[in-house]
């Protein structure tokens, strides 16, 4: 066999390998025919049609997800806005609270599940004991003001930091201010 037959017979195997590794279907071992009088290679046997593959899944890039309950939605102003403020030594709710009230008030009667901590707050002012009484004052004013709206005991659990748990730092009256007041804590999820 001269060496150009050579060739063409490994180019002629070495292609009916890789259509064979290609393909999913099996295909059966090709073994060259010589003639006697010519060193010329038979034609590989044709390749058995397959049907088509499924296209693959495409990926749209969303994900099914649930919209996120009002209070958790950083754009809602249930999630924005949820302390109360009081005057120095008071548990009465300021006239301006009515509508940030209402609000929460509207949302959690419409949505019974849903159950909140009212956190009472004080400035550094007053003792430890006092701090604390004062913080469930506050707590439970806000309570009974939610309670107007429809919202259940059920639904609502008044709590007191006293002054442990202060949102501003400072030791000024702007920083007292800020720390007199009860927040509403809703579930995380």
């Amino acid at each position: 066999m001269n060496l150009l037959h050579r060739a063409a017979l490994s180019t002629a195997i070495a292609s009916v390998v890789l259509l064979g590794a290609c393909s999913s279907t099996p295909v059966a071992p090709v073994t060259p025919v010589m003639s006697p009088k010519a060193e010329t290679v038979a034609p590989a046997p044709k390749a058995v049609a397959e049907k088509p593959a499924a296209p693959a899944p495409t990926m749209t890039g969303s994900v099914d997800t649930k919209p996120l309950p009002p209070y958790l939605d950083p754009k809602n102003a249930l999630s924005r806005d949820r302390s109360f403020y009081f005057d120095f030594d008071k548990a009465l709710l300021k006239p301006e609270a009515t509508s940030l009230l209402e609000m929460h008030g509207k949302f959690l009667a419409a949505n019974p599940s849903v159950k909140i901590r009212v956190e009472g707050n004080t400035d550094e002012a007053g003792g430890e004991e006092y701090n604390l009484a004062l913080g469930q004052r506050r707590a439970q004013s806000v309570v009974t003001a939610l309670k107007v709206f429809g919202v259940k005991d059920s639904q609502m659990e008044a709590i007191s930091f006293g002054k442990t748990q202060p949102k501003a730092m400072g030791h000024d009256e702007a920083a007292h201010t800020q720390n007199r007041r009860a927040d509403l804590a809703y579930p995380a999820q």
